[in-house]
């Protein structure tokens, strides 16, 4: 087994992580104080990122992506996480997996203009009833001679305002059991959909989370992507390859950067005469974020390897999920008490920071339903399904 990193990988994590703190970070302040990510400074870093071949490496070369294997991608996501959601959908893109699943038509019609960047989307699919429940979604979608006539709503719709179409899911038939649940492309300037209000979190500053209505929304035929009923299963499988990505691996580099952080004051920081970086109990917590980060990171490598090598990575994605959400707020509440006061200061990195991490914990499935998922693995196979030697 060998965790060598190749040349190219190396310069790849290097030359992103100097973007990231050279472009992105500095931006950061004014987004916290405005709430809002300017948008000559979005145009920007997106025109950087684009020239400089870091938009949508997600989709294969063929599509204009980057062509990076899952590995690399969490190599590179790691890296997004250093700084602000925002920052990293405006300078590197959120094109989804599932838009490879369209045809021809509409790969030329929604997949391709949202990797060269000239169109953006958000999945929708959660609702006020239907959380990690996905499959209790009441968003209906009902044939007409012409197509489908798409009635509902959706909440928590991150980056919302800004994308120009929606991965909507909806109830295509709901006398099938298991209900049929398909996924539709709908853009946002159809007549009959409707953008709500702009849910303010804790943290976050500068994303939007967007209430979605649909009234009475006519959409054609070429709007159903990956064919009728198989709206679940593509679903959840796009929403594992986000788990990993955006939660595991971010997870991963913002608590690398809160740990650079503690590191650094703690050397500095003097009490007593000595720096606080001598005292033992801080040391303690300096040595447990580092051991827990790295825990993490391979058992995101790990996960990363078995979705490269086609193998089920479901129970992998879900370990992920909770190990690395609940390091990072470990991390976290660490670096706040490390900087003591100042930690707790607003406009400061930690306490934002500190307010971020929260939702780790939450989005894209909470701790406890990917538990039940691991668990379920474990009872279906047994101590086998986790014996390396098996």
């Amino acid at each position: 087994m060998d965790f060598t990193l190749t040349d190219e990988q190396r310069m790849l994590v290097k030359t992103i992580r100097r973007f990231v703190y050279d472009e992105l970070i500095p931006l950061e302040d004014d987004i916290e104080a405005t709430g809002a990510l300017d948008p000559a400074a979005a145009r920007s870093i997106f025109e950087k990122s684009r020239d400089l071949g870091f938009y949508a490496m997600n989709i294969p070369e063929e599509f204009g992506g980057g062509g990076l294997s899952a590995l690399e991608t969490m190599l590179v996501e790691e890296q997004f996480g250093h700084c602000k959601d925002i920052l990293i959908r405006r300078a590197f893109g959120n094109v989804y997996e599932v838009l490879l699943e369209g045809d021809a038509a509409q790969r030329e019609r929604w997949l391709l203009p949202t990797v060269s960047g000239e169109r953006t989307c958000s999945i929708a699919i959660t609702e006020p009833g239907a959380g990690s429940d996905a499959a209790s979604i009441t968003t209906r979608a009902e044939r007409t001679a012409t197509g489908w006539t798409l009635n509902g709503g959706k909440y928590f719709v991150s980056d919302g305002l800004y994308s120009d179409f929606f991965i909507v899911s909806a109830v295509t038939d709901a006398a099938a059991r298991p209900r049929h649940i398909s996924l539709f492309l709908v853009d946002k300037n159809l007549p009959g959909v409707r953008v709500g209000q702009d849910q303010k979190m804790m943290g976050l500053a500068g994303s939007s989370h967007i209430e979605l209505f649909f009234d009475d929304v006519h959409l054609g035929p070429e709007t159903l992507i990956g064919g009728e009923g198989n709206g679940l299963r593509l679903a959840l499988t796009a929403l594992g390859r986000v788990r990993l990505a955006q939660v595991g691996a971010r997870a991963v580099g913002k608590a690398s950067r809160l740990l650079g952080y503690m590191a650094d004051y703690a050397g500095q920081r003097e009490q007593f005469g000595s720096p606080i970086g001598s005292f033992q109990m801080v040391q303690a917590m300096l040595a447990d974020s580092a051991i827990e980060i790295n825990r993490s990171r391979l058992l995101l490598h790990r996960a990363a390897a078995a979705l490269d090598a086609g193998e089920d990575y479901r129970s992998w994605i879900s370990m992920v999920k909770v190990d690395a959400a609940e390091m990072l707020g470990r991390v976290a509440d660490r670096a706040v008490q490390v900087f003591g006061g100042t930690g707790y200061t607003h406009g400061f990195p930690v306490e934002r920071m500190y307010r971020d991490a929260r939702i780790f914990r939450i989005f894209d499935g909470t701790s406890e339903i990917h538990r039940t998922v691991v668990a379920a693995g474990v009872l279906k196979g047994g101590a086998k399904t986790w014996d390396i030697g098996a």
